[in-house]
Formats: C-alpha cells, sequence, structure tokens
C-alpha cells in the first residue's frame, strides 16, 4: 500500500484541553525549552519521566515561574493524559487525608509524568499566542530584567481570539512548528551550539512515541485510528520516514519531510462535524422563540476523544438529556441565551461560550469547564477543573479538586459550592474519577498579566473584590434538577459546607413557622380561597420578575405524538433510544431556581 494512502492530524484533546486559554508566558519560548530539553536529559529525576519536584526546581529556579503557576502546568497536563478513573480516586482519597501543606506537598512529590511530552505539551502552549515570533538568542536562563509590554499590546493580547476548538488554527500551528517540536525530542549531542538539529541527526523510535500526544491517523479513508508511532513503524511510511530497525530511529530531515506530507484536517473535528455530522433537532419549538437552535454531534462515528457534540442558539427553550450520546463527549455550548440546559450525562470537556442570559446543569466533567465571554450565565458542575475568562455577572456552583481558574477580562464573578444532585450523580462521578474531596471551589486562583505573554498569579485572599466573590450564604438557594429518573443519589455528595446548610436549615425553618401561623390562624373556607389566591398571584409576579417562568413553561412536555423526533433528538423533555431519559417530575410546579 502507498504512503500517499496514510493521513495524519492534530489530536483535538491536546490543543482543546491542554493549551490554557491565555496567551503564555514568554518564559516558555523556543529558546527557553531548548534549553530545558538540554538539562532535563543531564539531570537525575528528569528523564525519561519528569517529577513534580524537578519540574519545580526548572520552573522556579532556572525560568523564575511562581510555584503556582508551575503546579497549574504540570496539573493541567496530568489531567489530559493522567491516570484511570480508579486511579484518580485512589489519589483522591489520599489527598483528602492531607491535614497539612507538608503532607499536600509529599503526595505531590510522589507525582510524574513523561518528560518529552511534557516539552511538547509546553510547547502547545504558544496555540494563543498573538506572535510567535521569539528571539534565539538570550540570556542563560530568564531575568527580572525583560521589559513588560505597553497596556495596548496587553489590550490586544487578552481581546485574541483562542483557538482551542479550531482545527484549521491545529493543522496550521503544527505544519508550522512541527520542525521546532521535533528539535526538542533530539537527543542534546546532535544539536548545534544554538540547539538547532543538525541535518543528519536520527531521533530515536521512543521520543518518535511522544508524538502519539499530539498526532493519530490512518492507512486509508474508513481504518481504524491509529496513533502516529505505529503508523511510523509498522506501516507505508517507515521507508519515506527514514526508519531503520536495526537502530531503531528516523532520520530526522526524513520524518519531517513525510509527517508534514501526510499532515491533513482532523476528519473528526469541529470543521467535519458541522459539515457532515449527525443534525440534531427537537419536537417542540418554544413560541416566541426568534431562532432554531443548531446542534450537531459526530458521537456515532468519532474515536474517544473526539466525540464533540455542539450546541448553538438554544433560545428561551430547557434542554434536558442523560445519554449515550453525550458520554465521554465534548461539549460546546455556543452563542445560547434565556436558556435552561441539563447535560446530565458523564463528559469528557465542556465549553460555553458567548452565552448570556442562560443556566446549564452538567453532569460530571473529567477534564475542564471552561466559560469564555459569558454574562449573566449560571453553571452547575462537578469538574476536573473550572475556567473563567472575560466573563461578567456569572455564578459558578462547582465541586472540583482544582483552584478555579479566573483568567483576564472577569467582572462579578459569584464563586458558590455545588448544591444539587440528579440519581445518577454518584455514579457518574465515579465513573470519570472524581470524588467529592478534595473540594476547591473557595479557593481561586487569579492569572493575571504583566505584560505580553508573561501572565502572573495572584492568590491573595480577595485581590479585585470587582473580579470574584464567594457567594454569601444569606443568597444561597438550593438547586432542585425537576426530572425523575431511576438511580441511587439522593443528596447533594459529600453534603453542603457547613455555613451554607445552616443558611438553608433557617430558611426551613421560617417556612415551617410560616405554616405553623397559616395554621393557627383559623381562617374560614372563604378567607381560606382569598388568601390562596394572594400567595397565587403574588408568586406569579416573582416568576415573571425573575424570568423563572419561562422555565417553568418549558417543562411542560409536548404532545405525546411529537415526544420522539427522527433522529433521536436532544429536545426539551423527550426521550429518546436510549433507556435512561429524563422526564418533567420534581420540581414542577415551582421554579427550581426558588427551591
Amino acid at each position: 500500500m502507498e504512503a500517499d494512502s496514510v493521513s495524519v492530524w492534530p489530536r483535538m484533546e491536546p490543543f482543546l484541553l491542554g493549551a490554557l486559554q491565555v496567551a503564555p508566558s514568554s518564559k516558555l519560548s523556543l529558546h527557553y525549552l531548548r534549553k530545558m530539553a538540554t538539562y532535563v536529559r543531564t539531570r537525575d529525576g528528569c528523564f525519561p519521566t519528569l517529577s513534580w519536584p524537578m519540574w519545580r526546581h526548572i520552573a522556579c529556579g532556572k525560568l523564575q515561574l511562581p510555584e503556582d503557576l508551575a503546579w497549574l502546568y504540570f496539573e493541567t497536563f496530568d489531567l489530559l493524559v493522567g491516570l484511570s478513573p480508579e486511579e484518580r480516586l485512589e489519589r483522591a482519597e489520599c489527598l483528602s487525608q492531607c491535614s497539612s501543606k507538608s503532607e499536600l506537598d509529599q503526595q505531590r512529590n510522589k507525582l510524574s509524568v513523561d518528560t518529552l511530552q511534557f516539552l511538547l505539551f509546553l510547547y502547545i502552549q504558544q496555540l494563543n499566542r498573538v506572535s510567535l515570533r521569539t528571539s534565539l538568542i538570550g540570556e542563560e536562563w530568564p531575568s527580572h530584567r525583560i521589559r513588560s509590554a505597553s497596556p495596548s499590546d496587553r489590550e490586544a493580547k487578552t481581546s485574541s481570539q483562542n483557538k482551542n476548538w479550531d482545527d484549521q488554527a491545529h493543522l496550521s500551528f503544527v505544519q508550522s512548528h512541527l520542525a521546532e517540536m521535533l528539535e526538542l525530542l533530539v537527543e542534546p549531542g546532535q544539536l548545534s551550539q544554538s540547539g538547532q538539529a543538525l541535518r543528519d541527526c536520527q531521533i530515536s523510535v521512543e521520543a518518535v512515541l511522544s508524538l502519539d500526544l499530539l498526532l493519530e491517523g490512518s492507512v486509508s479513508h474508513g481504518r481504524a485510528v491509529q496513533p502516529v508511532h505505529r503508523l511510523l513503524t509498522k506501516g507505508p511510511l517507515q521507508t519515506p520516514a527514514g526508519y531503520s530497525t536495526l537502530s531503531r530511529s528516523f532520520t530526522l530531515h526524513k520524518l519531517l519531510s513525510c509527517l508534514q506530507h501526510s499532515l491533513t484536517l482532523n476528519p473528526f473535528g469541529i470543521t467535519a462535524c458541522l459539515r457532515s455530522g449527525k443534525k440534531l433537532a427537537w419536537a417542540q419549538q418554544v413560541e416566541g422563540a426568534m431562532k432554531r437552535a443548531k446542534i450537531a454531534r459526530n458521537t456515532h462515528m468519532a474515536p474517544p476523544g473526539s466525540k464533540m457534540v455542539l450546541m448553538s442558539q438554544v433560545f428561551k427553550q430547557t434542554l434536558a438529556k442523560t445519554s449515550d450520546k453525550l458520554t465521554g463527549a465534548n461539549i460546546k455550548i455556543h452563542r445560547c441565551c434565556d436558556a435552561f440546559m441539563y447535560l446530565l450525562s458523564p463528559l469528557r470537556s465542556v465549553s460555553v461560550d458567548k452565552c448570556r442570559d442562560s443556566t446549564v446543569v452538567l453532569g460530571p466533567v473529567e477534564t475542564s469547564v471552561h466559560i469564555h465571554s459569558c454574562q449573566n450565565v449560571r453553571v452547575v458542575c462537578v469538574a476536573g477543573r473550572i475556567a473563567v475568562g472575560a466573563s461578567s455577572h456569572c455564578t459558578i456552583h462547582v465541586l472540583t479538586p482544582t483552584r478555579p481558574l479566573l483568567l483576564p477580562g472577569n467582572a462579578d464573578i459569584t464563586l458558590g459550592p455545588f448544591h444539587t444532585f440528579y440519581p445518577y450523580l454518584e455514579d457518574h462521578m465515579a465513573s470519570v474519577g472524581l470524588a467529592v474531596v478534595p473540594n476547591a471551589w473557595d479557593r481561586p486562583l487569579l492569572l493575571g498579566t504583566e505584560g505580553l505573554g508573561n501572565p502572573q498569579l495572584n492568590t491573595s485572599s480577595n485581590p479585585d473584590p470587582a473580579c470574584y466573590r464567594l457567594l454569601p450564604p444569606s443568597e444561597f438557594h438550593a438547586l432542585v434538577v425537576p426530572f425523575q429518573m431511576e438511580g441511587d443519589t439522593c443528596e447533594v455528595p459529600g453534603g453542603l459546607p457547613p455555613q451554607y446548610q445552616a443558611a438553608l436549615d433557617e430558611k426551613q425553618k421560617r417556612i415551617q413557622n410560616w405554616q405553623k401561623t397559616v395554621m393557627e390562624a383559623r381562617l374560614n373556607k372563604e378567607q381560606k380561597r382569598q388568601f390562596q389566591e394572594l400567595v397565587e398571584a403574588k408568586f406569579h409576579e416573582w416568576l415573571l420578575g425573575t424570568g423563572n417562568r419561562q422555565e417553568l413553561d418549558s417543562l411542560i412536555p409536548p404532545m405525546i405524538a411529537s415526544l420522539k423526533d427522527s433522529d433521536g433528538a436532544l429536545s426539551d423533555t423527550a426521550p429518546d433510544n436510549d433507556s435512561r431519559h429524563t422526564r418533567p417530575g420534581r420540581g414542577v410546579g415551582r421554579s427550581p431556581m426558588a427551591c
């Protein structure tokens, strides 16, 4: 079979989940990564795996990054390529038993990552860089004397469009920078004094294995997806890639030429999903909706790690789903307005982009939930990480083992404890390796900027009151998922923080006192009727004033004849072909926001 039949493409997840959605530190430029690539091959504890203590030494002692930022990169990589769900639960158990910072540090010191893959991971942080031009000549290690950029430069950087979902950008990035990434994998003895690889140098099979992080492919259209090292060592690419079975290595310039010739757009990326993915629609169109929501998915054909569901322009509707179609998928919720969405399945990642005046309730998210350019959006989730950028007046109720990441451009962000449940929740959490402890929802990490490409962390207790606040217990209400489902979870996993539980108990006590007062009033039949009418009138005024009337009305199921649409739609409350589905139930007759 000819080599021309082989296609290689950038994997979606490293760029989607691995690249922080902010311009990277200039201290992760190619110049310093080349120095790091040489350094790690000559130090114990650095190669072939890089331990956390050694990365901390390099990042803080050599690159002069703050320790919290060094840990952020290390932790993000671990979320991307790390442990199985069972192993993550075991780690969570160990971390939950740490009672001091020293014990936590001891647990962290046991962690390590693949050195070469971590180098590639650090390099692709350049994806969201405004300009990839870096100086090839610099000091031995970075110094504090680096000049800060002007305010206009910082504004341009902050407003730059992130490319994490853009598979065209992924392909362009790899095509433009593959040579530099391969140079990071070459042994130091085959590099020139400037750190550049010599033309005839060799790259080992073990080094090429690290490319599996970024690249995959198939032998021909419709064949099974394979990691790139397998295509290079056992397929028709062996000869053009310069592979020698004797030395188990590749000639670098031939390998580069072969990969560049084989590179193509990801057939499971967002472009292909929009063009040929399965289109979804639902039967009921809410009266007054000005736009028809557009939903597409590739979950029927994509391999694990490439499954996606795209939801755009959901307007004044309530959507609910628990389905195998969502399980393990990367979800993009885009330009939705006045919507209520319940996606109650274990998910891989979620991006909420340019939405406003909406509520999103999610099943457990294995990696990250990213909220970007949103206004007045409420997100409720259990997630490996939550990140918020360029958003305002948003409320996030989250249970997460990592510190919430607040990126530049936020205003009036409210963080609250996770405060709901549905019957499958604990089973779904176990399936993605998320536990109730540790829970860092109330300890955000603020990633600001000090000059173009130099993110700085602000970890003080309340650095900018306009940026975020913790939800006051007096404003806290529980959220009821208003659907009947089967399952074992019957309370918020792990319970509520004591001050929030006390606030709920106090409100329940006031309700009981009110009920007691009404009973002791001994109203006659006519007085009870008048009183009931008054209470109902006030309740409906509250529903209209808060916008919850729209959510309540949209929970009413459509006619039985229209419950099932032709393609297994993600409908307002309609079941599809899956055995698990949601039906209006608990909470109907009162707004979940008021529960």
